[in-house]
């Protein structure tokens, strides 16, 4: 039981610890983040098991964290203010071509970052940026203003008939 309690409390921690890392993905972290998560995967096992090295140790702590996971999903799915609060909200980065600086401050995304999102994602200059937004999970959305421009009913820029 001892196991359990300690899985929770370092799943809890996690959790929290990643809230407040802020958005970003796997694919995007710098070397030494990448380093630091995987050094904290182990100092995370020696806190959850003190020093239990058996197999039902490992399995008791892996369903624990599973058992969390799943209940955060669950009530994230059920209800829309526990979502907000556990996978967070969208921000706003760029409307109209506009930077809104503040919004790329609070997410620590820099000009260079964005710029390399916004080539990935084929777009040239801010200005043809109706909405770049950053979702939940970390990736950065872009709506360009071409395409914000388009009938919805038909999405062929306007030839509804």
């Amino acid at each position: 039981m001892e196991i359990v309690l300690r899985a929770s409390v370092m799943f809890l921690v996690i959790y929290g610890l990643l809230r407040l890392m802020g958005k970003r993905e796997l694919g995007q972290l710098a070397p030494f983040e990448l380093v630091t998560l995987i050094v904290m995967g182990d100092l995370i096992q020696q806190g959850v098991t003190h020093q239990d090295f058996s197999l039902t140790g490992a399995i008791l702590a892996i369903f624990t964290f599973a058992a969390w996971s799943l209940m955060f999903n669950r009530l994230a799915h059920a209800y829309p203010r526990a979502r907000r609060a556990l996978e967070g909200e969208p921000v706003v980065l760029v409307r109209d071509g506009a930077l809104i600086g503040r919004n790329l401050d609070s997410e620590r995304i820099d000009l260079d970052e964005l710029g390399a999102e916004m080539r990935l994602a084929g777009i040239a200059s801010l200005d043809r940026i109706a909405w770049a937004i950053l979702e939940p999970e970390g990736k950065i959305s872009f709506i360009r203003k071409d395409d914000a421009d388009l009938d919805p009913r038909v999405g062929d820029g306007g030839t509804a008939g």
